[in-house]
């Protein structure tokens, strides 16, 4: 494209003069230029370019001007070229444009009310400049390294000139990076400006209410959640913005304060969790009520009726209700809250149409060709996510319907779980490769949409209640879901069962005087989640173990999951964090191996390594010697902390090595040859007359008995270490005939 002659002139010009004066009078000249019609892009670039960066910044910091000249006449001058220039995206990217990024923020800093009429003229086009700059990557970048971010939030929440620029600027920004936008360790300068914001929002009540809801979302939907969660309990954002919400979704109102207002309702309850919903201290359940069946209502209106598309244009407001829904079904389930029978039944009403809507739509989307749109592939994800939410915690409704459905969303939740783990495991392997040996393209690793979520994981706990109903195990097995469920297990395996990068040679000796190091917080937390899921993986395989033997007798996918335990469950740290997963892997390794008694092996190695793990699992969990009282059998201290959660599982332990000993007798040399024969008898001799729970000394007598059923030998062990004392104390009868006969 030709640039006009007035233009080539002018750059000419702004090249040929020997000094500041004659290449300030020249700007003049520049401005009529830019703002012409015939001023394209590339001419622009080239006036721009022959102003040079320089003399810019010159005009920009300088407060040295001619007499009888208003003292900002530099700044104006500069601030209108530059105005008119970064309305152009190439010139707003422009390294040299990108460069005056610290002279404006310099200059927004210094506004104030009081300040005359051309400083605040000269603030104004500041903001404008830095708004355009603002829009593009490399602009952004030099703002958040110029710490824009806590410059803006002190502007906000100290001054009240244009501060809604500021506002509009730092927004931007926390979209664009997230929670990189905030510092890591300072939280005051997000906690000033939201208690601001906040307060704003619950005193305001013109329209502005809901444009500032909106801002509050973005500002808190990109905060560091875990370092505001923990520094907000002061701070008095929380009190404002559920007063105000409260306000709000309390009146009548329409969608365009409605939609705002429950997006905001999501982002709180995600980073503070449902007490803060209770925290009116005079009616707590009101509004946390009112969230469920305001966000219960929208989904039925937004879903009921409606093709996939067409919802998926609102698919911000409905996730945001489903969010709601998830967190609250948790809490409701927890039963930490005491609902009349009045309350109970409009929350079940209210959710049972939610979800009859979720699956409505979900069985019309499993009849469709497969979704190849990122977005709708997404949001059939969230809808699977919700509804496991439901389905871990009601087991009646819609059944017909739910079987139905079930074969899909095993599908997409079988889908992410494969694309999670893929995305993990390649993350893994880039991070451990060698600069060197890196991504040698250069180009950015773009995983599938789908990684972003294991919906799997997070259907783990409907599975263990879908296991359980006939016709949904039927659906699992057809589905073949066991399969996917060992490599899920095989998976989260790698996570807990964390082993340190090998340290190079040349470092042995210095690592060996440093004190270990700790774990990475993330390292950690992923470890708890990757237990948790072990566990919840355990409870369905246990389920289908117990309620299908004959086909668990013959499944490879089954005697590899044996093979499994037998190998890790030894390798696992001796850890209180490990202990619920050690007995979950225990017992149902003990469920597999009564169904695959004929296949074991008296000389496989990894069977006694195994049961000599499970008989430390089921001997430590009750002691005499930590009671207050040295003759009561008490539950270890070390068991107490996670005692509901494995109480059910050592006495099905306890159950299942009895039947264990009936199929593999010669199991019952480990008993004898670790002393925890003799240990159980030295233990109850301890115990008063009448001190023991009823099943708990029918667990030990039972498995004693199948223990001298099953080797002659163990008999004159027992006897000899005080078996008649405990048959008489705790009247063991079936025992007592067992080794002394009738």
């Amino acid at each position: 494209m030709s640039i006009p002659e007035s233009v080539k002139k002018c750059v000419a010009i702004l090249k040929m003069v020997s000094n500041d004066s004659e290449k300030f009078a020249a700007l003049f000249m520049v401005t009529k230029l830019v703002d012409g019609k015939d001023c394209t892009p590339a001419a622009k670039k080239l006036l721009f370019e022959a102003i040079g960066a320089k003399f810019m910044r010159k005009l920009l910091s300088s407060d040295n001007v001619p007499v009888d000249c208003p003292p900002q006449v530099y700044k104006s001058v500069a601030l209108s070229i530059l105005s008119a220039f970064c309305g152009d995206e190439e010139l707003a990217s422009h390294p040299d444009m990108v460069g005056h990024v610290p002279a404006l923020l310099e200059i927004v800093s210094k506004a104030d009310d009081d300040a005359p009429d051309d400083t605040l003229i000269i603030v104004s086009e500041a903001y404008a400049c830095l708004q355009s700059i603002a829009q593009y990557p490399p602009g952004q970048k030099a703002l958040l390294q110029q710490k824009a971010i806590p410059k803006m939030c002190e502007i906000y929440a100290e001054k009240s000139f244009q501060t809604d620029e500021a506002l509009n600027i730092l927004v931007t920004l926390v979209t664009t990076f997230g929670p990189d936008a905030w510092d890591a360790v300072d939280t005051k300068p997000f906690h000033a400006i939201i208690n601001k914001i906040a307060l704003d929002f619950e005193t305001d009540h013109t329209e502005r209410k809901f444009e500032v809801c909106t801002i509050l979302q973005a500002l808190l939907s990109s905060c560091r959640q875990n370092a505001i969660e923990e520094t907000s309990k002061e701070e008095s954002w929380p009190g404002s913005i559920h007063k105000a919400l409260n306000d709000i979704l309390g009146s009548r109102i329409g969608k365009n304060q409605r939609d705002p207002a429950l997006k905001l309702a999501a982002v709180m309850l995600e980073l503070l969790g449902v007490e803060w919903a209770l925290s009116d201290e005079e009616k707590p359940k009101v509004f946390f009520l009112l969230l469920v069946q305001l966000s219960s209502i929208e989904v039925r209106m937004q879903l009921e009726g409606k093709q996939l598309k067409a919802v998926v244009s609102n698919a911000d407001l409905i996730t945001a209700c489903f969010t709601i829904l998830e967190i609250s079904l948790a809490y409701i389930t927890s039963d930490q809250l005491d609902l009349e029978q009045k309350e109970k039944q409009s929350l079940y009403t209210a959710l049972k149409g939610a979800f009859a809507a979720v699956i409505g739509l979900l069985t019309a989307v499993s009849k469709m060709k497969d979704l190849t749109g990122v977005k709708e592939r997404l949001f059939v994800c969230a809808m699977v996510r919700v509804l496991a939410a439901w389905l871990a915690q009601e087991t009646s409704a819609m059944r017909p319907q739910v079987y139905s459905v079930l074969p899909y969303v095993l599908t997409v939740a079988n889908d992410t779980f494969y694309a999670h783990r893929n995305r993990k495991m390649s993350e893994k392997s880039k991070a451990a490769a060698k600069p060197e040996e890196g991504n040698s393209s250069g180009e950015p690793v773009v995983h599938d949409p789908l990684s972003q979520v294991d919906v799997l994981r997070l259907l783990l706990p409907a599975l263990c209640y879908l296991a359980v109903e006939e016709e949904a195990r039927k659906i699992l097995l057809k589905h073949k879901q066991e399969e996917v469920l060992f490599e899920c297990l095989s998976y989260h395996w790698t996570i807990v069962y964390y082993k340190k990068p090998p340290v190079p040679r040349s470092e042995r000796l210095k690592a060996l005087k440093e004190p270990e190091k700790e774990l990475a917080p993330a390292l950690l937390s992923e470890m708890k989640d990757s237990r948790a899921a072990m566990v919840s993986v355990c409870n369905v395989l246990m389920n289908i173990t117990v309620l299908e033997a004959k086909m668990v007798e013959e499944s490879p996918t089954f005697i590899s999951l044996l093979k499994f335990i037998f190998n890790n469950l030894p390798e696992l740290k001796q850890i209180p964090e490990n202990l619920v997963l050690h007995g979950h892997l225990a017992i149902l390794g003990l469920l597999l191996l009564k169904q695959q008694a004929k296949r074991v092996k008296k000389n496989d190695f990894s069977i006694c390594r195994y049961i000599q793990a499970t008989i430390r699992f089921l001997w430590d969990a009750y002691t005499v010697d930590e009671s207050n009282d040295p003759t009561e059998l008490v539950v270890a201290i070390s068991y107490k902390e996670h005692w509901m959660e494995i109480m059910e599982l050592w006495f099905l332990g306890m159950q299942t090595m009895a039947g264990v000993l009936q199929l593999v007798p010669w199991l019952s040399e480990f008993a004898i040859e670790s002393g925890w024969a003799e240990g159980i008898i030295e233990t109850l001799k301890k115990v008063k007359v009448g001190g023991l729970p009823p099943n708990v000394k029918s667990a030990y007598e039972d498995l004693l008995c199948h223990l001298v059923t099953a080797d002659e030998s163990v008999a004159a062990v027992l006897k000899k270490c005080g078996a008649l004392t405990v048959c008489r104390s705790h009247r063991m009868m079936e025992l007592g005939k067992h080794l002394f006969g009738d």
